[in-house]
């Protein structure tokens, strides 16, 4: 029998939609998974069936739920539920629920050319300024601007004010409860290009700009906040309070106890989000960051800065599969540890350009330092510490641009078994490494926003206990070892490869 009470959590990636049910300690007692097919078209088009994400959820949910059962729990015992989406992926429906167009996901890449016409047209300073992000394909809203330009659908239904904008959380919302619901999120808005950071509400002026009058667009609430109830299309007897939202990269910052100011978490995975909560003041970035909102509670606003990596795990992954180094990345940590140092090799991983705070994506990758003494050893050395070393170079950044010194880094993401890796990360850092150690941790941070609401959570100060126990790497010490790898690091930066064309 399992006690109570507990709070449902609806991770909803890209991939696949992860369910979980958590108890009042923050532990997981029941688990539910289902993949989900993704779209990859020609020229960079990237789109999901928006009846089958919600159908997704659906069996997520029901294959948790049945866990949940066998295992003896009570579902009047559920006292609330929370979601976490896959970020910057929309949807657009009309007045009856139907979906104009698949779901347009954030990797695609369709909207290039209306980035560039407007930097072309000098937007770009007035989007940073409002939105604190750039005129980017990633985010939704120049997405939009494209179906509005190229879609004769879409661009019947925004002009005669029948098209509802919606990302993922916003689009489960409206279908889990019967269309009763047209709410979204403050860090689920902030990544739209259509939401202004300082006045916390939809920009009625980039809209206007963007040439999008007449597109609907969701309520704005607190990410724990009551949003409506569903009974998850009859998987329930009784419906339960949605009371939570958020983007998925915010809730595993949340989950992993990103809290307050200088704490950040960065996901190590095939390349890295790396989420600083910067307290309850928007702060622009003059380094190639974007502000964004960590999460917000009631009238509490938390905001943050956020650098990506491109480049991360895939240069490992590159290593094994292009020049066969190894053939199983657990052994990448011994390799390392073989050599007492890299030898003066450095591996700067511009495989797809260089991400923050660089962003030179014209740049490619690159080996340097090789002598007669290296052997595979220093490569693979020299591949992992390019992850900290990244990682590194947007803490400083992010320092520099808030004044706010980081405190701690929560990592998540498969590179965290490394220990070579988050080693490396506190001594570079001079900083503790806490490391949550399972994989569920957006559903975590969606449960806990939940249950602050619902009162499963009682208060922040409740949440830090429970993040108290987590695995901290601390600094070893050597520093002035670091320290010269590091420099070393920022040369090989600076030295861009030259290709030599001769006649």
């Amino acid at each position: 029998m399992l006690n109570g009470p507990f709070v449902l959590a609806i991770d909803q990636g890209t991939s696949s939609t992860k369910t979980v049910i958590f108890n009042e300690k923050g532990k997981i007692v029941a688990r539910g998974s289902e993949p989900l097919k993704t779209m990859y078209l020609d020229e960079g088009l990237v789109e999901q069936d928006p009846q089958e994400i919600y159908q997704n959820v659906l069996a997520s949910v029901g294959q948790c739920i049945a866990d949940f059962v066998a295992k003896e729990g009570r579902i009047e015992d559920i006292r609330s539920c929370g979601i976490s989406n896959q970020r910057e992926t929309f949807v657009l429906w009309g007045e009856t629920g139907e979906p104009l167009h698949p779901a347009v996901v954030w990797q695609c890449k369709r909207s290039t050319g209306v980035c560039e016409q407007l930097r072309a047209d000098g937007m770009e300073d007035l989007i940073r300024q409002k939105t604190g992000l750039l005129a980017d394909p990633y985010f939704s809203g120049s997405k939009v601007i494209w179906l509005n330009r190229y879609h004769e659908k879409v661009k019947q239904a925004i002009a005669g004010g029948n098209a509802f904008f919606g990302t993922v959380d916003t689009w489960l919302l409206y279908k889990l409860t019967g269309g009763a619901a047209y709410l979204t999120d403050h860090t689920n808005a902030s990544r739209t290009l259509f939401f202004n950071l300082e006045t916390l509400s939809w920009d009625e002026e980039l809209i206007r700009l963007f040439g999008l009058n007449g597109l609907h667009l969701p309520h704005i609430q607190p990410s724990s906040s009551y949003f409506g109830e569903t009974d998850f299309a009859g998987l329930l007897p009784q419906a339960v309070p949605v009371t939570a939202m958020i983007g998925d990269s915010h809730a595993a910052a949340f989950g992993e106890g990103c809290f307050g100011p200088g704490i950040a978490k960065a996901t190590l995975g095939t390349g890295s989000s790396i989420l600083m909560n910067i307290g309850p003041e928007p702060k622009p970035s003059h380094q190639g960051m974007v502000t964004t909102i960590g999460w917000s509670a009631g009238k509490h606003v938390e905001y943050a800065l956020e650098g990506v990596i491109v480049t991360c795990g895939a240069t490992i992954e590159w290593l094994r599969t292009h020049l066969g180094l190894f053939g199983d990345v657990k052994e990448t940590e011994a390799m390392a540890r073989s050599v007492k140092d890299s030898g003066g090799v450095y591996l700067v991983p511009a495989f797809s350009g260089l991400g923050a705070p660089h962003w030179d994506m014209s740049r490619k990758a690159s080996i340097t330092g090789l002598t007669f003494h290296s052997n595979k050893n220093h490569i693979v050395r020299a591949a992992l510490e390019s992850i900290p070393f990244q990682v590194k170079d947007v803490i400083v950044a992010m320092e520099s641009d808030t004044g706010i010194a980081l405190q701690e880094l929560k990592i998540d993401g498969g590179l965290t078994s490394n220990n070579f890796v988050v080693q490396t990360l506190a001594d570079l850092l001079e900083k503790p490494v806490v490391n949550l150690g399972f994989p569920e941790v957006s559903a975590l941070g969606a449960a806990y926003l939940s249950g602050l609401y619902s009162g499963v959570y009682p208060d922040i100060d409740y949440l830090k206990k429970l993040s108290e126990n987590h695995l901290s790497v601390l600094p070893a010490g050597n520093d002035n070892a670091v320290k010269a790898a590091y420099s070393g690091w920022q040369e090989a930066l600076a030295v861009v490869p030259q290709v030599l064309i001769t006649n």
